[in-house]
């Protein structure tokens, strides 16, 4: 199995936590989200979109866009509900995580973090930090009544919605998502086998105890 990756992506790093959920091995092939250049050659014939993640089977058949994989990844497992309501109500956030949280803080981060343009992008900050701020309150609003979002357990949609939060947005201003805070601290266990976190902003938070920890294992 090989995925076509980025260290500094957010979608792929959540299929690199999810193979390594799942302790299956992958080759990682980096490909550079900063240069279109060789992408009609490296992954023309595997993606016609052109972007990354894109996760090669053995038997040499292609599939991108990292929730799809995950899904893929994780049917016949504990990381996707039996319960076909459940599996649409993680069909539900992954949707969300797309249309709501991704362009919002995973744009914001890209611009501040990888490009290093956060005074060239300030007007367009306002309003990427006000959706970023909507669809964090969003999430709070169902973790003030459950402990994870589907079937009150760790599953892919978590793994989806991972990502950190929106630049100067502290997660304290949303009390129920210091959930997110122990997942990180679980997946860090296995960050040396599916590579290092993207880049992130103000991460601050306390180690925790393996009690804790496996509480939400």
């Amino acid at each position: 199995m090989r995925l076509y990756d980025s260290a500094i992506s957010g979608n792929c790093y959540k299929v690199r936590l999810m193979l390594a959920h799942l302790g299956i091995p992958c080759e990682r092939v980096p490909v550079d989200v900063g240069s279109r250049r060789d992408r009609l050659r490296t992954l023309g014939d595997k993606n016609p979109i052109l972007r990354i993640p894109i996760l090669e089977l053995d038997d040499g058949r292609c599939l991108a866009e990292s929730n799809a994989i995950l899904w893929h990844l994780a049917e016949g497992t504990d990381y996707l509900p039996a319960d076909s309501m459940e599996r649409n109500r993680v069909l539900q956030w992954l949707f969300f995580e797309q249309n709501n949280h991704e362009p919002n803080i995973a744009v914001a981060r890209y611009w501040i973090q990888v490009l290093g343009k956060e005074k060239e992008y300030a007007d367009h900050l306002v309003l990427k930090r006000e959706g970023g701020h909507g669809a964090l309150s969003v999430m709070e609003r169902c973790l003030k009544e459950h402990p994870f979002f589907v079937a009150d357990r760790y599953s892919i949609d978590l793994i989806g919605l991972e990502r950190r939060p929106i630049a100067r947005a502290p997660l304290l201003q949303w009390p129920h998502q210091r959930l997110f805070e122990i997942v990180m601290d679980l997946d860090d266990l296995i960050t040396k086998s599916c590579g290092p976190l993207p880049l992130v902003f103000g991460r601050n938070r306390t180690k925790l105890e393996p009690e804790r920890l496996s509480a939400v294992s």
